[in-house]
């Protein structure tokens, strides 16, 4: 099957930070691939700018290196290298300095209808000059929009901050805050699931649906970030942004339309449903842990101390909840989310548990019946398996066994999966804002975990140790086995 390229207008990109790991392992292999497909105009132009002085030249090889590192041979031929670098030029400038923002204002074309697309590969405290320097050169156009990384802020009060200081600059229509999860090709299929089929929607709700899991783990640690991390930790890093999104793309209500603002809608809602996290039940409803030294992928590593060089420190590198959502239609539901580092094996999913059949009309040696179970996998294999029960071939009775339906998206379609920054590069500069997070998502997000981070900033525990290479600490077990459940875990 030959996946369908809807063309986009032609525009000017403009990535500061260009010359950063963002820009290198997903932004400019990211492009590169829509380059190939045929999707960017010729007349399209990506400028990369950073601090770092850097010829046209010398920033092409950067570039051409990072494709020969992130893009498998069979998608690059020479010739389609080739024309892609030709679209990129380089500007050095400094954000809080006039330092080459006269050059890149030259750089651009003057055209007002033309779109400019400004991403930040930076770091949060560089959001406000960036946009601030843009606005002084006359930069911002009716056309132009700006796309900012996670992590947007460290708690409610400086996410509040950072989004005065950008508004000021550019108005909320113009304003992308990008959430890679929402791009992956399995996150868009949940919505189809759900929205385009009758088969599930009847039952997507509590009087079918026992429980939900939300897991996001990585068998690497922080790999350099050490100093970085410490700062923010898993509930920063993971929960506050990928992992409540998925629970809203779980949770909301069936939107009016596919419209941006009509999806969002919905999602907002179920971030101002959650049931409040308090000083009465975090213990029972939060779990934190930190990986000491041990195995992963086949060899010996160190703990977090080690690597952040250090003798102690409270930050996560795991956290589990509880979290619920007080409605109607989730009312005794409860979602748990795990992520975090080093953990037995690199996996993204979404299980949604059903309830067990109200009454078996088979014997007991028939076998035991296993509740049906709705498994969205985001990674590494994405696809989607449905448990269900059937009879064991063969003579000798009746013997029940749970089988999956599993379609993987390689196997269904055949054709490679697209990166998720290769559908949401385009919806910027196709002006869509369904899968980015509006400021009130953002303000709703953080009314929620802040309470958390509080609690844990004041407590004199420390997080639970766990062994890298294992699922995390027991205690995050017992969260979930004191309500009657497990950690789903294996492939079924």
């Amino acid at each position: 099957m030959t996946p369908r390229t809807i063309p986009v207008d032609v525009f000017d990109l403009v990535v500061f930070g260009a010359t950063g790991d963002l820009a290198k392992r997903k932004l400019l292999p990211a492009l590169f691939h829509r380059d190939v497909q045929g999707q960017i105009p010729v007349d399209a132009r990506i400028i990369g700018s950073s601090r770092r002085a850097m010829t046209r030249d010398a920033f092409r090889a950067f570039a051409l290196a990072a494709i020969e590192a992130h893009v498998a041979p069979e998608h690059r031929q020479q010739v389609l290298c080739q024309r892609f670098i030709e679209r990129l030029d380089y500007v050095a400038a400094e954000p809080s300095q006039e330092q080459g923002w006269s050059e890149l204002e030259k750089s651009l074309r003057p055209e007002q209808d033309r779109i400019r697309v400004y991403y930040l590969a930076v770091g949060p405290d560089l959001f406000g000059p960036i946009c601030e320097r843009l606005g002084q050169h006359n930069l911002v156009t009716p056309n132009s929009r700006v796309v900012v990384e996670k992590p947007l802020g460290k708690n409610g009060a400086s996410a509040k901050a950072l989004n005065e200081q950008i508004g000021r600059i550019f108005p909320e229509p113009s304003i992308y805050r990008i959430d890679h999860y929402l791009g992956k090709e399995t996150v868009q299929n949940l919505m189809a699931l759900r929205f385009a089929n009758a088969l599930f929607e009847p039952i997507w709700n509590a009087a079918h649906i026992d429980h939900v899991q939300i897991t996001v783990a990585e068998t690497l640690g922080v790999e350099g970030r050490a100093g970085y991390y410490d700062t923010s930790g898993a509930l920063r890093d993971m929960v506050q942004n990928h992992m409540l999104q998925l629970l809203c793309l779980v949770a909301m209500e069936p939107p009016t339309s596919i419209d941006a603002d009509a999806v969002r809608d919905e999602k907002l809602k179920i971030l101002q449903s959650l049931k409040p996290i308090t000083a009465e039940n975090i213990a029972n409803h939060t779990v934190r842990g930190q990986y000491r030294a041990g195995a992963s992928m086949g060899g010996a590593v160190n703990g977090y101390l080690e690597e952040l060089g250090s003798d102690t420190s409270k930050t996560e590198t795991y956290v589990a909840l509880k979290a619920e959502i007080g409605s109607w239609r989730w009312n005794g539901v409860p979602f748990y989310m795990r992520s975090g580092k080093r953990l037995a094996s690199r996996m993204s999913e979404i299980v949604v548990q059903f309830k067990p059949i109200p009454h078996s009309v088979f014997d007991a040696s028939a076998g035991a019946i296993s509740s049906n179970r709705l498994i969205i996998r985001l990674q590494p294999d994405e696809g989607v398996k449905l448990t269900l029960m059937i009879k064991d071939p063969g003579p000798g009775g009746m013997r029940l066994r749970s089988v999956p339906l599993d379609m993987s998206f390689a196997d269904a379609f055949g054709v490679r999966n697209p990166d998720a920054y290769e559908r949401l590069l385009m919806d910027v500069v196709r002006g869509n804002q369904t899968l980015f997070m509006r400021r009130d998502e953002v303000t709703a997000a953080w009314k929620w975990i802040d309470p958390i981070l509080e609690y844990w900033k004041e407590s004199p525990e420390l997080p639970k140790p766990y062994t890298s290479g294992t699922w995390g600490p027991s205690a995050s077990v017992a969260l979930i086995e004191r309500d009657g459940r497990t950690w789903h875990e294996g492939d079924d």
